[in-house]
């Protein structure tokens, strides 16, 4: 990487830890005190609780992380979610198998297979990804209820399979840490592949690219693959968290994940951002929302602070860029 462009990297990093670091700060300083004159927000069963909360959009801003990078969008991952939470809880609870795997895999090749039929399309046809994605995100949604007939398939919490697969993958641990280690993957893959390289090179100028010979048409394929399946994997870690596979589910995920990559300072554009600042944004997300939520803010008033935060990243994105 040149140093000029080094340099700017990680002055991105840096504000978006410096922000980070602004709102823990301040949620600090604002939040409630318990009975024992103790602040709230710093408590750990708090902490984790931020943790598990954004584990999931976490998850997927991961995924989006490498789509955004090459210059697309995708605005189905809701979608594929709600698809995913479905098709793990029919195959738990409707006797399709008596294996959790089984049913874990079905689900997580079924977002997949959404996902590389966004990436082929897009690849094959030009089509722009915002209307591929968008396309799907309507059909995606409309197979999840037309497979559930529109109805939530509900999770016991006896002692059935389902029931044990949903204690087993609703605990704290397995779902942060499902989120860690997709994290240090996602880190790995773009700082020390081929792949991530290709993945920067098709977003940063598509045409040098090309002449340079990469695969860029593989190259969108498996990121948008890579989309679906870790949607999917977020979507099975969601029904067993919510006890339902909900076709509805999912609903504006798609915002909140771009929202998190974007805040981390990956260019809308493409080829610059990282893994680190996606996370960073997620966690600037994540405080802000638990920080609200403890002091009672409405959640109208809470949706018009995140709308107002996602204009100022955008906006100081275009500053660094000299646009």
């Amino acid at each position: 990487m040149p140093p000029l462009r080094s340099g700017v990297v990680l002055l991105r990093r840096a504000r978006s830890l410096a922000a980070l670091v602004g709102i823990l700060l301040l949620a600090i300083a604002i939040s409630p005190t318990a009975s024992d004159g103790s602040r709230i927000f710093l408590q750990a069963g708090n902490l984790t609780d931020i943790l598990r909360q954004v584990s999931l959009i976490g998850i997927i801003s991961l995924a989006m992380t490498f789509v955004i990078l090459t210059g697309g969008i995708d605005l189905s991952v809701g979608s594929i979610l709600a698809l995913s939470t479905a098709l793990v809880a029919m195959f738990l609870t409707r006797g399709y198998t008596t294996h959790i795997a089984v049913a874990i895999l079905a689900a997580v090749a079924a977002a997949a297979l959404a996902g590389a039929l966004n990436g082929v399309v897009i690849a094959r046809t030009g089509i722009q990804p915002f209307i591929v994605t968008l396309a799907s995100m309507i059909g995606v949604r409309g197979l999840a209820k037309w497979l559930t007939n529109n109805q939530n398939i509900d999770i016991g919490f006896g002692r059935d399979l389902a029931a044990g697969f949903a204690a087993v993958f609703r605990e704290k641990a397995i779902v942060i840490g499902a989120y860690a280690a997709a994290a240090a993957l996602f880190w790995v893959v773009l700082a020390r592949s081929v792949f991530g390289r290709h993945v920067r090179a098709v977003g940063d100028n598509e045409k040098a690219a090309a002449y340079a010979g990469l695969p860029i048409r593989a190259t969108k394929i498996w990121v948008y693959t890579l989309s679906g399946l870790f949607t999917g994997l977020a979507g099975v870690l969601y029904a067993a968290e919510n006890h339902q596979g909900n076709p509805n589910a999912g609903v504006a995920y798609e915002l909140d994940a771009i929202a998190a990559v974007v805040i981390g300072g990956t260019r809308l554009s493409g080829g610059q951002g990282s893994i680190s600042g996606t996370i960073v944004g997620t966690l600037i997300m994540g405080v802000l929302t638990n920080m609200l939520r403890l002091n009672n803010v409405d959640s109208n008033v809470e949706m018009m602070i995140k709308a107002v935060i996602i204009v100022l990243a955008v906006a100081v994105q275009r500053e660094r860029s000299g646009n």
